[in-house]
């Protein structure tokens, strides 16, 4: 709108200015509404939409996975309608209609270009929806690992127990497998202790039942099991199940390793050996010995 035809206050305001800034008074005047309005939505939003959408997710009981997209969304709302507004309030109304037929005629174009941008943020949307993982989970997907640090609905941050951060396309964790191994309260781990053939198969088992009872890491329901599960070339295989509580990778490393240190340590003192392996090298024909191979006298 213009200076002249606005509320009285604006009107004041333009005739103040106007023997300084001559012609170039309405725009200014319409600069200054429009940032003042959008300066008010700022505030708004800081003060007011924001301890208000807290609230609901606290008494709706959401946790930091869905808070970060619905609040990058209701900031976004926010400033769409605030600016908006502010184009209203300034007497831009026929640059929005322009800006508006602009959009529509490059829309097809955009689409074409974001493709894998829109491709994603679909991908972070069935993310949100279905919960595959939320942040803090330790996640595993096409021979990578890390905890996820960040969802958003371009890209996931993952950091990896090297402490490296990777931002991957959310497409990416939704066209493959990922496996996430905290998804349940419990994690069942998994080992074979190889023992040599002469060994008794019964004694080596039960040791491998006690130290797992034995260990304030491992659970006692479900209890630990051990199956013979391989006759190789130099052992026998007995495969060790044991279930951790509320696991993490640092959790599962470490239970997993003292376990495994516990149970070599009682081999050791029963006498239970786990062999290397071993190769026998024989030949078609009888050994004929190198000193024949030398010109005779």
């Amino acid at each position: 709108m213009s200076a002249a035809a606005g509320p009285a206050g604006v009107v004041a305001v333009a005739g103040t200015l106007r023997p300084y800034l001559g012609p170039a008074t309405d725009l200014a005047v319409d600069a200054a509404i429009f940032l003042a309005v959008v300066a008010a939505t700022y505030l708004l939003y800081k003060a007011v939409v924001t301890p208000l959408v807290t609230r609901v997710f606290d008494r709706q009981g959401l946790d930091d996975h869905a808070r970060r997209p619905l609040q990058k969304i209701v900031a976004f709302l926010v400033l769409f309608a605030g600016v908006t507004v502010a184009f209203g309030a300034a007497g831009y109304q026929g640059f929005l209609r322009s800006l508006a037929t602009i959009a529509a005629a490059a829309t097809l174009a955009v689409g074409f270009a974001l493709q894998d941008v829109i491709k994603n943020f679909v991908a972070g949307v069935f993310i949100y929806t279905d919960r595959p993982f939320r942040i803090g989970d330790w996640i595993e997907w096409n021979g990578n690992s890390g905890v996820v640090e960040d969802i958003s609905f371009r890209v996931t941050r993952v950091r990896t127990f090297d402490n490296e951060l990777l931002t991957v396309p959310n497409h990416a964790l939704t066209s493959d497998v990922v496996k996430n191994p905290v998804a349940k309260g419990t994690l069942r781990l998994k080992f074979v202790f190889g023992i040599d053939y002469e060994d008794d198969v019964e004694k080596a088992s039960e040791i491998i039942v006690e130290e797992a009872e034995k260990s304030d890491a491992i659970l006692a329901d479900p209890a630990p099991s051990v199956r013979l599960t391989e006759l190789a070339d130099s052992y026998v295989g007995l495969q060790s199940r044991i279930w951790i509580d509320d696991p993490s990778r640092a959790d599962f490393v470490k239970a997993r390793a003292d376990y495994v240190k516990a149970v070599k340590a009682r081999f050791d003192e029963e006498g239970i050996s786990i062999p290397f392996p071993q190769r026998t090298v024989s030949g078609r024909n009888e050994w004929t010995d190198p000193a024949s191979f030398g010109g005779g006298d």
